[in-house]
């Protein structure tokens, strides 16, 4: 019998994975690639919100675990996944500078946010105030992870390449069944594939839509993430990663136009050089109303768990929320209280 059954394979699933093989925990991962929110992703990992200059829910605690966890996966998978990259936060006036500042003063900012004016130097760019430098920040190259985690489940035999059919898997007092596998635990990590899980489809989760472009720009020569009415990530060879929107109506992974045009418009407010777009991605994020993730055991099934609902910051929740699961399975040890599944299973379960 196997300890784990992982249903999904984006970042939750990579990230429980991990830590169930640290633990020396056998597993088999089910997974159709129906979701595509992480192999899309920007993969940017940053603790400051920066549209309202806050810290993002528990960030710093989440980039103390999520920086040697990615270490870790690279020299296991042998292969680059953490780009350091400074992230400039380009302001629109002088009061947007003040705010910064006042900012960077504050308890926990103070050690991501420079106090330091930062000049434009890009003629390429339309900053006339300058930036501020968020540090300590990066780019995980998430679509590189989950191919790569891919093929290392593979060639270890841990990998079904299937839909889970619901009807087949069956529950017992000793754990799970699935065809020829039984598991002492089951684990979804789903993303917004969650919708369709009979067991948690009562978690209010909320698909975003997210849509990135990927643009040619050899005159750009910008080697910073920059942040203004969208994101610009350098890649390699003079490509960057362009995004991303916000939809909460289109639940479908096909890229549109309207979308598109929207990004090149934004672009274009601080973009004044010659670009090329040439590639066009969407994927659905996994995300919740009270913006936390849904973590915890099932109210009536003691063996089945759920690790969902890293919105768009999944690359630093991820290690984070994985072992904080394995130690309350394996160990008995508390949830965090704010992505405990409980905060929603009270209301319709009642215990």
């Amino acid at each position: 019998m196997l300890d784990y059954l992982v249903v999904g394979l984006g970042l939750a699933g990579i990230s429980f994975c991990e830590v169930l093989e640290k633990e020396g925990k056998s597993l088999k991962v089910i997974t159709d690639e129906s979701q595509q929110a992480s192999q899309v992703a920007g993969g940017l990992y940053n603790p400051v919100i920066l549209k309202r200059f806050t810290m993002a829910w528990n960030a710093r605690v989440q980039m103390e675990i999520a920086k040697p966890f990615y270490q870790s996966l690279e020299k296991k998978l042998g292969i680059k996944l953490d780009h350091e990259l400074p992230v400039l936060r380009k302001f629109a006036s002088i009061e947007e500078q003040n705010l910064w500042f006042e900012a960077a003063d504050r308890p926990d900012l103070d050690y991501f946010l420079s106090t330091k004016l930062v000049p434009n130097n890009n003629s390429a760019i339309d900053a006339p105030h300058g930036f501020g430098q968020v540090k300590y920040t990066g780019r995980i190259d998430t679509g590189t992870l989950v191919r790569s985690y891919k093929d290392y489940l593979k060639k270890t035999n841990s990998l079904i390449e299937e839909s889970l059919d619901f009807d087949l898997l069956s529950i017992t007092k000793e754990g799970i069944s699935y065809k020829s596998i039984t598991a002492k635990n089951i684990v979804f990590a789903c993303g917004y594939g969650l919708k369709q899980n009979p067991f948690f489809g009562y978690l209010p989760l909320n698909g975003t839509k997210g849509e990135l472009l990927i643009i040619h720009a050899p005159d750009y020569k910008e080697e910073n993430v920059i942040k203004s009415s969208v994101f610009t990530i350098p890649m390699e060879e003079d490509k960057y990663l362009v995004g991303a929107t916000y939809k909460w109506k289109d639940k479908t992974n096909t890229p549109t136009e309207e979308s598109k045009n929207e990004l090149l418009d934004k672009l274009r407010t601080f973009l004044k050089c010659d670009f090329e777009v040439i590639d066009h991605v969407a994927g659905i994020r996994p995300t919740v109303a009270d913006r936390r993730p849904l973590v915890g055991r099932h109210p009536e099934f003691r063996n089945m768990y759920v690790l969902n609902g890293f919105g768009s910051r999944g690359v630093l929740i991820g290690p984070y929320a994985s072992r904080n699961l394995f130690d309350y399975i394996e160990k008995q040890t508390d949830l965090d209280p704010e992505m405990d599944i409980g905060r929603f299973t009270k209301k319709y379960y009642g215990n």
